[in-house]
């Protein structure tokens, strides 16, 4: 699993514990002692979730967490994890926008087995939330610009899934590569030949015989037309 994973604690022996069980299941870890260097981490870079303690020095964690969740993301996951086990500091947690709260101390095996079970169910409403549009084996994840066969992802240039998404978009429409090369290339004029070049990178990845096309066909003296054809 490799995910991004912010550790927010001022107790250095914590903050390695919990970093060296993270690495070692396979994420990549970031450990900072306060709320203040955790935000000038953030405007660098977007973590996948975050590991949070209570009581630190300066902006204390619930002061964190209520600025994050108002200011920063309201759906990245946060787990809090301090000695601070009272119940009124559990709902005030929870309450006001963290996932889990794991008390102090804690067995580091569990403090990884609830991050990965986090990151599941994020990765799960990403999924859901993503749209998506299938034609035989393969799909393709608008949002992400990925096109995949099952669990495969197939590579593809910029260029290459700007013109596979240019022909999802017209689908069943015969194209001329004067358009194709006008609307993709958001050019006028240029080398048109550049349309059957990536017609033929693109045959090679997604047909089984690319010299039979069953997705993307020649209609000859007219240009091209994409049809998804049955689903497999």
């Amino acid at each position: 699993m490799n995910s991004k994973i912010l550790v927010i604690e001022d107790v250095p022996e914590m903050a390695e514990l919990s970093s060296m069980y993270l690495t070692k299941s396979g994420m990549s870890v970031q450990t900072v002692s306060s709320a203040e260097e955790a935000f000038e981490k953030l405007e660098i870079e977007t973590p996948n979730l975050i590991i949070l303690d209570l009581n630190l020095p300066g902006m204390s964690g619930f002061d964190f967490l209520k600025k994050f969740r108002k200011e920063y993301n309201s759906s990245l996951p946060i787990i809090i994890v301090s000695a601070r086990d009272a119940d009124e500091d559990i709902i005030n947690g929870l309450g006001i926008g963290a996932d889990e709260f794991v008390t102090k101390p804690y067995s580091p095996k569990v403090l990884v087995a609830r991050v990965e079970a986090l990151l599941r169910s994020q990765a799960k409403i990403t999924a859901a939330a993503e749209s998506s549009y299938d034609f035989g084996p393969y799909t393709v994840l608008l949002n992400s610009c990925v096109l995949k066969k099952g669990p495969e992802k197939i590579p593809l240039s910029t260029k290459e899934y700007e013109v596979l998404e240019y022909f999802i978009n017209h689908e069943g429409q015969t194209l001329g590569p004067e358009k194709i090369y006008t609307d993709v290339w958001k050019a006028q004029y240029g080398d048109i030949t550049a349309v059957a070049v990536y017609v033929q990178r693109l045959r090679k990845k997604i047909e089984t015989e690319p010299t039979n096309p069953k997705y993307i066909k020649t209609v000859f003296g007219m240009g091209y037309k994409f049809e998804k054809g049955p689903s497999e």
